[in-house]
């Protein structure tokens, strides 16, 4: 896979700070490149990297706004173990292992997604979260500022493949939110150590009953994780290609 893609001097960058319910302020700078309906791409551990910003062309390409919150680590680079130390370091915004309830960070990014709603007049924006902020989009589509979200390899909270990364009261009005605009999409590799079919179930049992679907999973085959950057192939008719394709056609369904 070629590693060529506009570099972050090319998107435009302001700082973001917001209030959350733990008491703190965060502060992040957030980039912004492309016009259209705006998309979130929350990062994952291994950081904005060549991959994920070539993820954002992609969104740009398809007439698309790309926002990309820098929360951590180096930007256009992979740091996998130095990420990992960092986010470790910022217990105030991420809570790694907690189950039944969301990281602060969370609040961080509902006030920044009502903010590009507002900013951008748009009906609203679409979000996608990985790995490590896979919870983080499921969650997100509880705000009213949120109308498509895409959780990819949701693996948090960390070593607790049965639990999730969030309330019983935010499942609820999740659940709610989702029965008033559009179901989720949910992707992992059938062999991710991280994201397992344990988690899926969790996710299953969570959000969908015999008569509502509100999380539609999907399972591409093999032993890969980052579905969109990390193991993405950009080969017609392979899995991780056909399933940005169908995500690209989501959100323009959802956002335009």
């Amino acid at each position: 896979m070629s590693h060529s893609y506009t570099p972050i001097s090319n998107y435009s960058s302001i700082p973001f700070s917001a209030a959350c319910s733990a008491g703190q302020t965060i502060s992040h700078d957030v980039y912004h490149r492309g016009s259209g309906p705006p998309v979130v791409i929350i990062q994952e551990l291994p950081g904005i990297g060549p991959e994920t910003m070539q993820l954002a062309d992609e969104f740009v390409e398809h007439g698309f706004e790309v926002i990309l919150p820098h929360l951590f680590g180096p930007l256009e680079k992979v740091s996998i173990g130095g990420n990992l130390v960092r986010v470790f370091c910022m217990r105030k915004e991420f809570r790694l292992f907690e189950a039944n309830g969301s990281s602060p960070i969370v609040d961080w990014l509902k006030a920044l997604c009502r903010d590009v709603k507002t900013r951008s007049e748009t009906k609203g924006v679409g979000v996608i979260g990985m790995c490590l902020t896979g919870n983080f989009a499921i969650s997100l589509m509880g705000d009213e500022s949120v109308l498509a979200a895409v959780s990819s390899q949701p693996s948090m909270p960390l070593l607790k493949p049965t639990k999730l990364h969030m309330s019983a009261a935010e499942i609820a009005t999740i659940r709610q939110r989702i029965d008033n605009t559009a179901p989720i999409h949910a992707y992992r590799f059938s062999k991710d150590p991280m994201c397992t079919a344990e988690k899926y179930q969790a996710i299953e049992n969570a959000f969908n009953d015999s008569d509502a679907t509100r999380v539609i999973t999907h399972t591409l085959p093999g032993k890969g994780h980052s579905v969109l950057t990390l193991d993405f192939v950009n080969e017609s008719g392979h899995p991780t290609r056909e399933a940005l394709n169908d995500i690209l056609a989501y959100f323009s369904q959802q956002l335009l």
